[in-house]
């Protein structure tokens, strides 16, 4: 299986349109938790085990992360930056705290982490849609490839 970048991205358009709708949702989610983490990006967790760097970072991922989403720019990237931080998430803060999956009452669970961790999982390993800033970076490359491997074919005499 080999992949190119016109396999990249989805060939229809109505993937692509419910790409981009799941990119403005979950874009915008992680920017409005991200944007109070920003403002006190090195303290937001508190005095706790988790080092001022190590929050900002995540504050940063969040918060441009979803910028990034939400324009379908650096898709991969960004999504791999979050998907590090849920990773963090779960694993620093809800697993070690005994937090549930899903509680029926109140209290912390690691439910969002979770679906947040799997809708970046989703963006990383298909595409950000062709309605995105990444498909209009690499148009030209997608067509100048299929143009070449129209025209590089043999001639048959």
């Amino acid at each position: 299986m080999s992949l190119s970048i016109s396999s990249y991205f989805q060939e229809k358009p109505l993937p692509s349109l419910g790409l981009l709708a799941f990119r403005l949702v979950v874009g915008s989610a992680f920017i409005l938790h991200g944007l109070p983490k920003m403002q006190n990006a090195f303290t937001w967790m508190g005095d706790g085990p988790i080092p001022g760097i190590v929050q900002a970072l995540a504050a940063f991922s969040e918060f441009g992360g979803g910028i990034a989403l939400l324009l379908g720019l650096l898709t991969p990237l960004a999504s791999l930056g979050l998907i590090g931080t849920m990773l963090g998430a779960l694993f620093l803060v809800h697993v070690p705290s005994g937090h549930p999956f899903v509680n029926s009452g109140e209290g912390p669970t690691y439910e969002l982490a979770l679906v947040y961790l799997a809708a970046s999982l989703l963006l990383l390993l298909s595409s950000p849609g062709k309605f995105s800033l990444d498909y209009l970076l690499v148009k030209n490359q997608i067509r100048n490839a299929s143009t070449t491997k129209n025209t590089t074919a043999p001639i048959q005499s």
